[in-house]
């Protein structure tokens, strides 16, 4: 049998991921407690990795060990992501909006409660999933002035 498996589909353990991207099991834990992944939980809350969140980590390796970025600083450049121009938030919402009023995370590593964001699931949010290469992160920055 010859298929190809979605990118986004959920297959790598922790400890399978942390060996493929050739860091440790805490520096994935550490990454989630940050706001940078958002990993899916197996029905036993076991953290699982696809493809995509497997992109999303070299991207942020690549930032930290080749660009010397901080956490904190991949933190603020993914606040610069315009969710609320992707998701076609309103005035109120954005009054309400941590995400919009703040900078010092992403869209997905906020609660928002009182908006339209407030019963989705970031995971499944086309803000977080389309988002998880570096150089899409980077045209959506570059479009805002556009």
């Amino acid at each position: 049998m010859d298929f190809e498996l979605p990118n986004d589909q959920p297959l790598f353990s922790i400890s399978a991921a942390a060996k493929l991207l050739d860091i440790s099991v805490h520096t994935l834990r550490k990454y989630e407690r940050e706001g940078l992944i958002l990993p899916h939980k197996s029905e036993g809350n076991q953290r699982i990795y696809s493809k995509k969140d497997l992109e999303r980590v070299s991207c942020i390796r690549n930032a930290i060990e080749e660009m010397k970025i901080s956490i904190n600083g991949i933190k603020t450049i993914y606040s610069l992501i315009p969710c609320w121009d992707i998701i076609g938030c309103s005035d109120a919402d954005r009054e309400n909006c941590e995400s919009y009023n703040g900078h010092s995370g992403a869209c997905w590593s906020y609660h928002h409660p009182g908006t339209t964001c407030e019963s989705k699931d970031c995971r499944t949010c086309t803000v977080y999933k389309d988002n998880y290469k570096c150089s899409k992160v980077k045209n959506l920055i570059q479009n805002i002035s556009r």
